[in-house]
């Protein structure tokens, strides 16, 4: 698949060549196509050459990517060919770039096999976090689970410790009256404090 654009400055009939191979593969029962390799060609000859990776898709659909360039920003799809060869001195970026190279119905692209990757880091992200989560909730339900119930006994009795009765001979009331400066005030002889079992 060509792109001729001519004469652009000083370079003489500029042409940006795809070379798409398809293949047959088994396990999804299909044919894929896949871009192998982009040329840069002017005056004549080739110029620079770039071997494409990960740009593949159903031969009867469509690749789509958002950027499709020779720069590492970009995820470097197109990777000079050769140490020696003259890509190195280029930059090679394409953006919205869509390709179809085979099954074409009525000059009109297929669906599209997009190259964003389902793993991308925010869908990863996205998938700990939930993991984390389900964590949490687990742990909250497991200790709801073992949680026993409370059954509570109660049991009152005197305590002589904290309370020491003034009067042993008066052990059946519960206050006694105190008299100062024309008031009157009472005081609990026999107090109980209680204890809770669980």
């Amino acid at each position: 698949l060509s792109l001729k654009f001519g004469d652009i400055g000083n370079l003489k009939g500029l042409v940006i060549r795809f070379l798409l191979t398809t293949s047959y593969y088994q396990l999804s029962v299909q044919n894929w196509f896949s871009l192998h390799r982009l040329q840069l060609l002017y005056n004549h000859s080739i110029q620079a050459t770039f071997n494409a990776t990960r740009i593949h898709a159903p031969a009867s659909y469509s690749y789509h990517c958002e950027h499709v360039s020779s720069l590492q920003r970009y995820d470097a799809l197109l990777i000079p060919s050769s140490a020696n060869d003259l890509s190195k001195l280029w930059e090679v970026t394409f953006t919205d770039f869509q390709i179809q190279g085979f099954n074409i119905q009525e000059g009109h692209f297929a669906y599209a096999k997009d190259c964003a990757s389902f793993f991308s880091p925010a869908i990863l992200m996205g998938l700990v976090m939930s993991l984390i989560l389900l964590l949490v909730l687990a742990y909250a339900l497991h200790m709801l689970i073992h949680l026993k119930s409370l059954d509570r006994h109660y049991e009152c009795k005197a305590s002589p410790a904290y309370f020491a009765q003034m009067k042993d001979n008066d052990m059946g009331d519960e206050k006694e009256p105190l008299r100062s400066g024309g008031n009157e005030s009472y005081e609990l002889r026999n107090q109980q404090f209680c204890k809770i079992y669980i």
